[in-house]
């Protein structure tokens, strides 16, 4: 097994590893709670074997508005066919951040690919927050922020074109409301990272609307920062896995005319603490 940075920031690429092998567990552990996000290449592996790698990290999460794999409805299945316009999570975000227990992960794996394009970009938290001054840190040290659902896959929710065509389904259950740090202790690296993110994060709590807008857009702009980002390109196959503790994450949608179409596994995280 090779385990290769993508960045100096974020990111590994991992070869020579089968996810289905007991003795390439520890070290598959051990690159994703070093680098964040790790991208396992040339996985030969079937729905059943996807569930059970995700179950050695925790307890699976059944997402609520994704279409589900008819055969395993665990899985959740992110696609954009040929014809159609909008691709999923277009926008920075973190997956399950609207949850009381917010995901611990999100496990990729790449089913058919366009020909060109369909990259994931990654952007880690705890560099963002490391790069801010104390002074910054000392303000954002004791805050919490509210995220929501409601917005993006609620009756409201802008992306009309995803229920019209099947590939997000009710809207109903969007009635998510969530209090989390604005500054998390990691519950696996114990570093400090931020938790918030412009698709789910609705207000600074205790502060009024201006004064969290203006925080809140300081922070989304600071994170998007190039030097804290790693961009995953994907091949037939791969596996890739995110922190979403620790990382935001966006789909590129730049292979219009082509399919993409890949299941995603979400696992079961816990109570963010403070850091």
């Amino acid at each position: 097994m090779q385990i290769n940075p993508l960045t100096g920031t974020l990111g590994a690429e991992i070869t020579g590893a089968d996810i289905r092998n007991d003795a390439d567990w520890p070290a598959i552990r051990q690159a994703f709670i070093d680098f964040s996000v790790i991208a396992i290449r040339d996985q030969k592996i079937t729905p059943d074997d996807h569930l059970a790698f995700a179950g050695r990290w925790g307890e699976i999460n059944v997402n609520r508005f994704f279409t589900p794999l008819d055969s395993n409805p665990e899985i959740a299945e992110v696609l954009k066919e040929a014809d159609q316009t909008a691709a999923v999570g277009e926008a920075w975000h973190t997956d399950h951040s609207y949850d009381s227990e917010p995901a611990m992960c999100s496990i990729l794996h790449a089913i058919d690919l366009p020909p060109y394009g369909g990259d994931t970009c990654f952007s880690s938290m705890y560099a963002a927050y490391d790069a801010l001054s104390d002074g910054f840190k000392d303000l954002l040290d004791g805050l919490n922020a509210w995220h929501s659902s409601r917005h993006a896959f609620g009756f409201v929710a802008t992306d009309h074109e995803s229920y019209e065509t099947g590939r997000l389904h009710n809207p109903e259950l969007a009635t998510q409301d969530s209090l989390h740090p604005v500054v998390i202790k990691h519950p696996l690296s114990g570093r400090k990272a931020l938790y918030v993110n412009p698709d789910f994060t609705t207000q600074i709590d205790g502060l009024n609307k201006d004064e969290s807008d203006a925080i809140l857009a300081f922070l989304y702009t600071h994170c998007q920062n190039a030097d804290f980002q790693c961009r995953v390109s994907w091949r037939k196959g791969d596996v890739t896995m995110w922190d979403n503790r620790a990382t935001w994450h966006k789909a590129i949608n730049d292979y219009h005319g082509h399919r993409r179409y890949m299941h995603r596994v979400t696992v079961e995280g816990c109570t963010l603490t403070v850091a």
